[in-house]
Order: C-alpha cells, then structure tokens, then sequence
C-alpha cells in the first residue's frame, strides 16, 4: 500500500516546481564580492546576475564604471511600459540596487569615466555627482542616435536608427582639439542591415557591432572587426553560434579590465570570457600589438 504522506510530499514538491518563476530563486540577502558577487562565466555565454540584473522585465545596456564599483543597466517594466536606468552600487563590498531615472539614449561611460554618453546627449562628472543632460549639438542633433560611444582618444563612434534599416555606423575624430563631422565606416561594418549599437576598444583596436547579414544566424548577430596596420578595418567577423542565435543579439560591451564581454539576448543581458575576442585576433595585429605596445614602453623610457 502507498504511504499517503509520501504522495502529499512529491504533490508539494510539483507544485512548488510548476509555480516558480524562471528567475524566481530565493535571493540572497546581500550582493558580495565582484560583478555582484557571480561565478565567473568561461566561452558560453550565461545570463548575467539572474533575478538582480536580468528579471522578469526587459533588462539589457550593462556597463560598469571604470572602477568596477557600480554597473548600470537599462530595464523596460512590463507591466507600466516604462523605460528606466538602475544602476547597482558597491559599497562596503555590498551591492545595493537603485533606480537613476529615465532612460535617454543607450547609456554608455567614456573610458576616463567622466562623461556619461547618451546618444546625442550627455551627463559630465562633476565634483558632487553628475551634471545636467547637455545636447551634443549639430550635427549630432540631426542623426537618431542609439548609442554613441568613444575611445581614449576622444573619438566617437556612433550610429543610425533609421526605420528601413539602412543606417550606417559613424566616426568622429577631434583633430588638433576639434572635432570633424562624422563620416561613415567603410564596407568592412556598413554591410547589410541595421547595423547598430558599436563599440570600441579603448585603444580602437577593435569594434564590436549588431547587424544583419545573409550569412549570418537569423536576425541581428553580433560582429568584430580589427584594425590593421595601415588604420583600415579588416573584415567582418562573425562571434559565432555560442554568442549568436537565431534570436536577436546585440549591445556589446567588453568590460574595463578586459576581462568580460556582455550582450544582450530576448530582455536578459549575457556575459562570458573575452578570450573569443582574442581567439578570433588575427595573428598579424597580435604582433602588430605587441609592437606598438614596445615602442610605447621605449617612448616613456626616453
């Protein structure tokens, strides 16, 4: 004969399991340690700090500030529609959650950390927190910018929400202290459709970008491209199925300390190692790099 507790035990247990939501896990009391106290992803990308960052809403645009001491994310609530920037920030090594405000533009910091972009606006760094939104200015007014962002040289690299999706990705450098009108990229980036979302290495080694290709996986993929040593943008680089998905990927960002690239996939952010950067370097630029990196080293000597 059946134990009738045993049966009423495995019915609470069905119902418990059927009930939980997908991010629904008990939280924790505290957020410790760093990137929010998660384990470290290694080439598969994993969903970036489940039922925190990444919830039952529309979470997507994680960066962190150079220092590592507060990440920013946008979130879209489902229920009001509503579109907000929260940041967490690390005090005591303790990470608490607050809402900034409304969102403008896809938030993004400069290198130095001083100048918050957001798209064709921006908030500077001031000594009591941040200044008010200021306009760019023509001619960035006239462009539907998503995201702008810049390297530490002080270029931008910004793109074009268009409707048809023919938008293209823009640079602009500051040449002897002003700065020129933005100009497309080459072929290398502006191929297909709805290209998007750029981002740039520090160094402007590289650039990471969302568009959509006739050889790619299905809907937006994400894409590297490296600079070569005559200042040209070698040829586009799929990041592959771990990254990309019949799904729409796109917002990349690699971390400050280089270690982590994030995206976003269906409202949740993804992260992994950002040793499939370096996997899909080309041999050449890694000793061009490497070059470049001794000639500094030899300047800062003399």
């Amino acid at each position: 004969m059946i134990n009738r507790s045993y049966i009423f035990i495995a019915l609470l247990l069905s119902v418990s399991a059927i009930s939980s939501k997908s991010y629904g896990h008990d939280k924790p009391a505290l957020l410790e340690g760093p990137y929010l106290g998660q384990n470290l992803p290694g080439l598969t990308p994993e969903v970036f700090a489940p039922g925190f960052v990444s919830t039952e809403h529309r979470d997507g645009s994680g960066f962190f500030t150079p220092d590592m001491k507060a990440f920013y994310f946008t979130r879209r609530d489902n229920s009001s529609g509503k579109w907000s920037l929260m940041t967490f920030q690390s005090e005591d090594n303790q990470w608490r959650e607050s809402e900034v405000g409304p969102r403008v533009g896809r938030p993004i910091f400069s290198p130095d950390g001083n100048t918050m972009h957001l798209g064709k606006k921006y908030k500077e760094r001031t000594k009591t927190g941040w200044s008010a939104i200021k306009s760019l200015g023509s001619p960035y007014e006239e462009i539907r910018i998503m995201r702008l962002v810049s390297s530490a040289q002080g270029t931008y690299f910004l793109d074009e929400g268009t409707r048809d999706g023919n938008g293209v990705i823009r640079y602009s450098r500051l040449v002897n202290g002003k700065r020129e009108a933005p100009k497309p990229l080459s072929k290398a980036i502006n191929t297909g459709k709805w290209n998007a979302h750029p981002f740039i290495a520090a160094d402007e080694s590289y650039i990471l970008w969302d568009g959509e290709r006739k050889r790619g996986f299905g809907d937006n993929d994400i894409y590297i491209s490296f600079k070569q040593q005559d200042g040209s943008w070698g040829d586009a680089i799929n990041l592959g199925d771990k990254v990309n998905t019949d799904s729409e990927e796109n917002g990349a960002y690699v971390t400050p300390d280089g270690k982590y690239l994030f995206f976003n996939r269906n409202g949740d952010i993804y992260w992994l190692d950002t040793k499939i950067i370096e996997a899909l370097r080309p041999k050449e630029q890694v000793i061009y790099n490497k070059g470049a990196n001794l000639d500094r080293k030899c300047a800062a000597l003399n």
